[in-house]
């Protein structure tokens, strides 16, 4: 059920309607965590504010929409207007997959809305740079997604955990996010899934589905996703770091 609680219209400028919407999905469970990841204390900030903070102080991003679980709505939405009270437009309940939840928060994007990023709220380490990079790039092809070059050696292994080949990893990237498209092939390309009943795992995999090339851009740094509680220790001596330059 769609429920978009928003701050809209009034404050909305003509900028805002027509600008850069960016859509973070945080409608996860944190069924390996243990508990709400979203909600971590990661150098005196949530993990989820670290994430949306981002694209707040951004200059090219215009709006945000926040996309969350209702069971979390609540805490998630204090900390996001706690953490963009300028440019967050709109909260809406996720669905039980991610790509349901992200067509959920393309329905609060005004249709006349120029470009759409998409970012996972757990990736809060995600910096104004690759944010920007990013942007640049769709701008000029339609559709870009943050990624790092695949650097461990990787193998594929039969139903019993055996090795059988090597997998060469000169081509292979592993796809991050932001990860921002022309809004109307956005919406293309997930009206597209929706209707075939589809289920896609990131908007880069929906948007070459329905045909579309999306550039790669290499992030810098650590933009990895908290996933387990070692996640979390990592981020901080990463933000630690980052203070001290």
């Amino acid at each position: 059920m769609r429920r978009c609680s928003s701050n809209l219209a009034k404050s909305h400028t003509t900028k805002n309607k027509t600008g850069v919407w960016a859509v973070i999905v945080a409608g996860g469970s944190s069924r390996r965590m243990g508990f709400n990841k979203l909600t971590a204390d990661l150098e005196g900030r949530p993990v989820l504010a670290w994430s949306i903070g981002a694209f707040n102080e951004c200059s090219d991003i215009d709006a945000i929409v926040l996309v969350c679980a209702a069971s979390a709505r609540g805490e998630l939405e204090k900390i996001a207007r706690t953490a963009a009270p300028e440019k967050l437009r709109a909260v809406v309940e996720g669905g039980t997959h991610r790509h349901l939840s992200v067509s959920e928060g393309l329905h609060c994007v005004p249709a006349d809305a120029s470009m759409i990023a998409v970012h996972d709220a757990a990736r809060p380490l995600v910096t104004n740079e690759a944010i920007e990079r990013c942007l640049d790039t769709a701008r000029n092809t339609g559709a870009a997604a943050c990624a790092r070059p695949v650097t461990d050696t990787l193998k594929r292994i039969n139903d019993e955990g055996f090795v059988i080949e090597s997998v060469d990893r000169s081509e292979l990237w592993a796809v991050e996010t932001p990860q921002i498209f022309r809004a109307d092939l956005l919406r293309h390309a997930y009206e597209e899934t929706l209707s075939a009943g589809g289920n896609v795992t990131d908007e880069t995999s929906a948007v070459q589905a329905a045909g579309a090339p999306v550039a790669l851009v290499e992030t810098s740094g650590w933009n990895g996703k908290i996933t387990f509680p070692g996640d979390l220790d990592l981020a901080r001596l990463i933000l630690r770091g980052r203070s001290k330059t």
